[in-house]
């Protein structure tokens, strides 16, 4: 009972210090009006005569008879709203008669099962999914003898197939088995290649207007992957010398029906701008995140456990209804911080150094991503507080850059040359170049159903969420002054770009030295709690 009461007491507590966040799933869910317009916006990018097909997510195993808990992948959601596995949708540019209905589309999906269903929940089902979601839909066991008529196609267009999916011999609708059924309809070669299909799509479509970009992207391609440099027609491309050596090159290169390259191309450019239906999940999920980082801020003390610190994100994440976190918790103290991608989150007491959390929610399948660095004691160590003002400085330079038609690289440089110039400054580095081993990675990425969402990496553009996320980190062991070691600090905030500006959605965490040392002094309803000592 005290259990209970202590955090319902914490509900309360982080309740009536922020803003209210209402948990009304079903006004919060995307309604299937969202998921047609969005298939119709790219039915109408598809070329003539072709279909799009589309495959649900593979169930994954944990262990022995254990799966993970299914995730739906994020352009299959983006289209129809489903949320089960073993489903295939085709989206056709023209309509075509199925099953008696002139339709463009048709949803393959898993029927009803009561056995099953008794065991892992209720299923949509074929009718409950064409209700819920305003398809035609079929079950999946039909799919087999669908005849998808490829030789009245000309494009024939997917998503690079997964590899890691197990086949269940039982099951004849299952994953591996609908993909094997859509290798037999369409010819798929067995030394198929997505990459090299992509290029090959790339040089016929702009490899004699933009023949010196396009060489350069595939020399580029050639130096990471090994099994592209045996490829006569790209090397035959690349070796071209004079426009007519260099049109028949082009000209020279397989045509195929398979094109594993274009939907990537056309959902990233749609998903990367949000509709008010999106921004609204993604305000939710990035505001119940922000709310993680202040209850941490006003519990944290410096016997608190990196373990301790992810357990108090995720339960306000889930007290407001989120279902998932949108990626491992990263929470590490000391040097910890300086492993980038650190979710190990093991170390018994963060003791008297900066903690660095970048924990974000998954709210209706959308993420957030917020990162605060802040010291465990309370109080920010002279060193740590430098190191801290750089990287904030850093940050608020990087979202100056945020604006439509601004160049998507623009917050990162604007971010590394304010990072370089202060360690040069401050002797941590020799030479501007070093910058790169204390700021390792890129400053900014998409944000929405990935917290790496797909997008086109060009000009900013209205409506679109990014992350400003510049960073520090300085390892046990580099090549300056021992008191800089152990210290990593990132601060990571999530940037609505418009065309009126820009918006800090995770401005409600406190990001100055002033604000967080502020709310860390701050009563928290976990100071009195305690758990009976294990044996």
């Amino acid at each position: 009972m005290r259990l209970c009461a202590l955090l319902v007491w914490l509900a309360v507590s982080a309740a009536s210090a922020q803003p209210r966040i209402s948990t009304n799933k079903p006004s919060d869910t995307l309604d299937k009006n969202f998921h047609q317009q969005r298939r119709e916006l790219l039915r109408k990018q598809l070329p003539p005569r072709s279909v799009a097909v589309f495959f649900a997510n593979p169930v994954r195993n944990r262990a022995n008879d254990v799966d993970f808990y299914f995730h739906q992948d994020p352009d299959f959601y983006y289209l129809t709203g489903y949320k089960e596995p073993n489903a295939v949708l085709l989206l056709f540019s023209e309509t075509r008669n199925i099953g008696g209905r002139q339709t463009t589309e048709v949803l393959f999906v898993q029927p009803g099962d009561p056995q099953s269903e008794m065991w892992n929940g209720k299923r949509l089902g074929v009718e409950g999914a064409a209700t819920a979601l305003g398809m035609v839909t079929e079950p999946n066991t039909a799919f087999a003898s669908f005849a998808l008529d490829t030789a009245n196609l000309l494009h024939i267009l997917f998503k690079e197939l997964p590899h890691d999916v197990r086949d269940n011999p039982r099951d004849e609708a299952d994953l591996y088995s609908l993909m094997q059924q859509f290798k037999a309809k369409v010819g798929y070669p067995a030394n198929f290649d997505a990459t090299r299909q992509m290029l090959y799509s790339l040089v016929r479509q702009q490899g004699v207007e933009q023949h010196a970009e396009v060489k350069k992207y595939l020399n580029q391609m050639y130096r990471r992957s090994g099994l592209l440099q045996d490829d006569l027609f790209l090397k035959t491309y690349l070796e071209a010398t004079g426009d007519a050596a260099v049109k028949k090159a082009v000209a020279a290169i397989p045509v195929s029906k398979l094109d594993a390259a274009t939907l990537e191309q056309v959902l990233g450019q749609m998903r990367e701008e949000k509709t008010e239906e999106e921004l609204h999940l993604l305000r939710k999920a990035i505001t119940m995140s922000a709310i993680g980082q202040i209850e941490v801020m006003k519990a944290m003390h410096p016997g608190m456990s990196e373990m301790e610190i992810q357990g108090i994100h995720e339960f306000v994440f889930k007290k407001y209804g989120a279902q998932h976190v949108g990626y491992p918790s990263i929470v590490g103290a000391g040097n910890n911080a300086c492993v980038l991608h650190y979710i190990t989150n093991d170390k018994p007491s963060a003791g008297n150094n900066l903690v660095l959390m970048d924990v974000g929610a998954e709210y209706e399948g959308y993420t957030a991503d917020v990162t605060r660095t802040i010291p465990a004691n309370g109080k920010f160590s002279p060193e740590q507080k430098v190191i801290y003002e750089l990287v904030l400085e850093a940050q608020e330079a990087g979202m100056k850059q945020c604006k439509v038609g601004n160049a998507f690289q623009a917050p990162g440089q604007a971010a590394q040359e304010v990072i370089a110039n202060g360690l040069l400054k401050l002797g941590i580095i020799k030479d501007k170049a070093e910058a790169r081993r204390y700021f390792p990675h890129g400053t900014s990425h998409y944000l929405g159903l990935d917290v790496h969402d797909a997008g086109s990496y060009g000009p900013f553009k209205h409506n679109t969420v990014i992350t400003v996320e510049p960073g520090i980190y300085i390892p046990e062991g580099s090549p300056c002054d021992k008191k800089w070691w152990s210290i990593g600090v990132r601060i990571e905030d999530d940037i609505l770009i418009t065309s009126k500006g820009w918006e800090n959605l995770s401005k409600q965490a406190p990001r100055t030295v002033a604000e967080i040392e502020k709310m860390m002094l701050q009563s928290s309803a976990l100071e009195k709690f305690s758990l009976p000592k294990l044996d």
